[in-house]
C-alpha cells in the first residue's frame, strides 16, 4: 500500500495532529523534520517522542513540533506511522501536508486509516464501524456502547454464536460424508433442536436491542403535538435553548417537521417539532398534519401541548385522535400558558380521562414563553425512558447494517429450527445454517465485498 497522510485534529484548535500511514512513513517524515540532536528518526524506537522542527528545502522554519514513531504491526493501522504534533493554525497543518506530499505520501480518504486497520487485521468490521460511533457519541450511553464494540464486545458475541453454528453444521455434514451408513447418527435431533432453538433466542435478544440502540445513539424520539398555536415551537426553544423553531401567532406557522437534540443529564433526546392539528383546506398544511400523525408512531415519547386557556375544548376535540396513538407510549400532557390564567390545579381544567387512555399519562403545567416548568418537564423526560443500566461490558446493536444482518441470520435459524422439528435432510438444513454462519460472518467482515467497505467508510471523517 502507498503512504496516506491527513490532519487528524478538528481546525481551530491550539495543536494539531498530522497522522502518517504506510511503508515509507518514516522515511518521507525524515526528509522534512530535523530533530534537536543529530539522532535521524529510523533509528529511534517506537513510541518515542522527538522534538525538532518541520524545514523546507530552503531550511525555512514551518514549526517547533513533536514527532511520535509507531512501527508495525504495533500501530493503529498495523503499518508503519508518524503523527506529527504541532500549532494548530490551518497555515503550519496545509504546509505540513504538502511538504509530505512532495516527498511521496498523498492524502487519506476518510476513515482509510481505520480501513487498514480492518484490513491489516487490527479490528474486525464491527470494531472499525464502532471508532465512527466512539467520535459521533453524544451521551454517556451511546460513549459506553461505542467503546464496548470497539474493545471486541459485539465481536465476542458473534464469535459464540458462530462457534455453536459450526458445531450444528459438522455434525450435520458428518451424517452426510457418511450416508450410506443408515442405522449412523452424529447428531442428535433433540440436541440440535436445543441448541438452535438457544441460538435463535440469543438472534433474537440482538435484533430486540437495536430499538433501544438506535434511540441512545440518535437520540430518543419525542414528539412535540398539539393544535396550532399551542406553544409547540416555543417549547422547544426552551427544551433545545436556542431560537430552533419560528414562533408566531398566526396559526399554522410550522408546516414541515422540525428536529433537534439535546442532552439531559447523560440521555440525548430527539424533539420532533410538528405542524399544528387542525381543521384546514391548505394543501401544505395538510401534508404537515399527516407528518405529525406518522411522527406519533415513531416517537417513544410524546409531548400534547395544550393551551390553557382553552384546555377543555381542545382536549375534548383531539383526544379520540391522539389517545389511540398513544396506547403504548408514554405520553405527557403538558398545560403551556398557565400564566395567562388564574392559579388553579391542572387537573381541573381538563376533562375526566377516558377509561381507555394510555396508563402512563403525566399531566405538567408550564410556561415555556417564561420558562416556568420546563425543569420539571426535563426530570419527567429523564424518569420516563426507563432505560437499562448500560456499562463497558453491555452489547447493544446500534448499526443498521448489523441489524439487517442480524434479522437475516434470525430467519435462517428459524428455518433450521423447523427442518429439525419435521425431520427435514440434513442437507437441506446445512444450508440454511451457512446461510446463517453467512449473515453472522457479514458483520465481522470476514465475508465483504469493496462496495460495503467503500459505504462504510465514506462517513467517516478524514484523519480516521
Amino acid at each position: 500500500m502507498d503512504t496516506i497522510c491527513a490532519i487528524a485534529t478538528a481546525p481551530g484548535g491550539a495543536i494539531g495532529l498530522i497522522r502518517i500511514s504506510g511503508s515509507q512513513a518514516i522515511n518521507a517524515t525524515t526528509q522534512i523534520f530535523h530533530p534537536a540532536n543529530s539522532t535521524p528518526l529510523s533509528n529511534r524506537k517506537a513510541g518515542t517522542l522527538t522534538f525538532g522542527h518541520i524545514k523546507t528545502s530552503d531550511n525555512e522554519i514551518i514549526d517547533e513540533v513533536l514527532v511520535s514513531i509507531f512501527r508495525a504491526p504495533h500501530s493503529y493501522t498495523g503499518e508503519e506511522c508518524v503523527e506529527i504534533s504541532c500549532h494548530g493554525s490551518s497555515y503550519i497543518l496545509s504546509r505540513t501536508l504538502e511538504l509530505l506530499i512532495a516527498k511521496g505520501c498523498r492524502i487519506a480518504a476518510p476513515g482509510e486509516f481505520t480501513q487498514r486497520a480492518f484490513l491489516n487485521g487490527k479490528m474486525d468490521l464491527s470494531q472499525a464501524e464502532a471508532v465512527a460511533d466512539l467520535i459521533a457519541s453524544s451521551s454517556e450511553a451511546s460513549h459506553r456502547i461505542a467503546m464496548n464494540q470497539m474493545r471486541g464486545g459485539f465481536s465476542k458475541e458473534l464469535q459464540k454464536l458462530r462457534e455453536r453454528l459450526l458445531h450444528i453444521t459438522t455434525l450435520l455434514e458428518l451424517e452426510l460424508d457418511f450416508s450410506d451408513h443408515e442405522d449412523l447418527e452424529f447428531a442428535n435431533r433433540s440436541e440440535l433442536q436445543s441448541l438452535a432453538e438457544n441460538i435463535d433466542h440469543h438472534i433474537t435478544w440482538l435484533c430486540e436491542s437495536f430499538r433501544l440502540g438506535n434511540a441512545l445513539k440518535n437520540g430518543i424520539p419525542v414528539a412535540i403535538i398539539g393544535e396550532t398555536n399551542a406553544g409547540k415551537s416555543t417549547l422547544l426553544n426552551a427544551l433545545v435553548g436556542e431560537e430552533r423553531a419560528i414562533v408566531s401567532d398566526i396559526h399554522g406557522t410550522t408546516r414541515d417537521v422540525i428536529e433537534d437534540t439535546v442532552n439531559i443529564t447523560g440521555t440525548t433526546f430527539r424533539f420532533i417539532d410538528t405542524a399544528g392539528i387542525r381543521e384546514t383546506t391548505d394543501t401544505i398544511e395538510n401534508l404537515g398534519i399527516e407528518r405529525t400523525f406518522k411522527k406519533i408512531d415513531q416517537a417513544s415519547i410524546v409531548l400534547w401541548i395544550i393551551d390553557a386557556t382553552s384546555a377543555y375544548s381542545q382536549f375534548t376535540t383531539l383526544s379520540p385522535k391522539i389517545l389511540p396513538l398513544c396506547t403504548h407510549k408514554h405520553l405527557i400532557v403538558i398545560l403551556n400558558k398557565t400564566d395567562l390564567i388564574p392559579e388553579n390545579s391542572p387537573q381541573d381544567l381538563l376533562p375526566p380521562l377516558p377509561f381507555s387512555s394510555p396508563q402512563s399519562i403525566k399531566i405538567i403545567p408550564t410556561s415555556a414563553k417564561n420558562g416556568n416548568g420546563i425543569e420539571i418537564l426535563k426530570d419527567e423526560l429523564t424518569s420516563s425512558t426507563n432505560l437499562p443500566s448500560i456499562n463497558n461490558n453491555t452489547v447493544i446493536v446500534t448499526n443498521i447494517r448489523h441489524y439487517e444482518a442480524l434479522t437475516q441470520a434470525l430467519a435462517a435459524i428459524h428455518r433450521v429450527r423447523t427442518g429439525l422439528s419435521s425431520s427435514l435432510s440434513s442437507d437441506l438444513i446445512s444450508q440454511d445454517l451457512r446461510e446463517c454462519l453467512h449473515h453472522l460472518s457479514e458483520i465481522a467482515g470476514e465475508i465483504t465485498s469493496d462496495m460495503t467497505l467503500q459505504n462504510i467508510f465514506k462517513n467517516f471523517c478524514i484523519g480516521k
